[in-house]
C-alpha cells in the first residue's frame, strides 16, 4: 500500500517546495512590516530570492533552499552579505536545519506562512550602498507594478 500511496501522492518536487517556502517566508516578512521583492539582481550578478526592506530602511536578503542538495551545491550565498544588513536562509519544516551555518538568520516556512527561528546577525551597509540598493529596490518594484497595470508597456 505504501508504494501505491507514493505513486498516487508523490512527494512535492523541488520547484513546488521552493514556491511554497518563498511564499510563506514572504508572508512572514510582510507580517513583520517589510516590503518585499523577489529575484532582485545585485551589482555582482547574484540574484536574491527575496529582498526585504524594513520601514527604517534595513535590507535583508533571504535565500530559499528547497532541500539539502540545493543547499550543498550553492556556494554563492556568502556573496549576498555585501548587499544587505542581514542574511537569512528560508527552508521547509522538514529541512535538516543543523547543516546550516549558525551565523545567518533562519526562517522555516511552508506555503501558508513562516516563523523566524534565528535573527540574522546585522552588518550595516555603507550609506552609499544602502542608497543604491534602496533605489534599485524601488525601481524594480515600481517596474513590476507598471507591468501588472499595463502589460503592453
Amino acid at each position: 500500500m505504501a508504494a501505491a500511496d507514493s505513486v498516487l501522492n508523490p512527494p512535492p518536487a523541488r520547484p513546488e517546495i521552493t514556491r511554497a517556502v518563498c511564499r510563506g517566508a514572504s508572508r512572514h516578512l510582510r507580517e513583520r512590516g517589510y516590503a518585499i521583492v523577489k529575484e532582485m539582481t545585485f551589482a555582482n550578478g547574484r540574484r536574491g530570492d527575496i529582498v526585504a526592506l524594513s520601514p527604517s530602511g534595513e535590507l535583508l536578503v533571504v535565500e530559499v533552499k528547497s532541500g539539502v542538495e540545493d543547499y550543498r551545491v550553492d556556494g554563492k550565498w556568502p556573496d549576498y552579505r555585501d548587499y544587505c544588513d542581514g542574511f537569512l536562509f528560508a527552508v521547509a519544516p522538514e529541512f535538516p536545519r543543523e547543516i546550516l551555518p549558525e551565523d545567518v538568520g533562519l526562517i522555516v516556512a511552508d506555503a501558508f506562512g513562516g516563523e523566524l527561528l534565528r535573527e540574522p546577525p546585522r552588518h550595516p551597509l555603507a550609506p552609499a550602498r544602502r542608497k543604491m540598493l534602496t533605489i534599485a529596490f524601488a525601481r524594480l518594484a515600481a517596474g513590476r507594478l507598471a507591468l501588472l497595470e499595463d502589460p503592453g508597456t
